[in-house]
């Protein structure tokens, strides 16, 4: 299968495929955005922490 009738294959199914209208596609999109930026705010939070914890635990072993 040649790189030529692979990109014909996916134009034709390209072209079967049922998107989503507009009304449905906005909306989902910006749940999609919202939904990524709470769980990039809670792993940024669960990263601080744990290096807060690491630095506490070497300075209790350093001294």
């Amino acid at each position: 299968m040649g790189l030529k009738s692979y990109a014909k294959g996916v134009v034709k199914e390209g072209k079967r495929v049922r998107w989503p209208k507009r009304e449905v596609l906005i909306p989902s999109i910006i749940v999609v955005v919202i939904i990524t930026a709470f769980a990039a705010m809670v792993l940024f939070g669960e990263d601080a922490a744990g290096n807060k914890i690491i630095q506490i635990m070497r300075d209790a072993f350093n001294k």
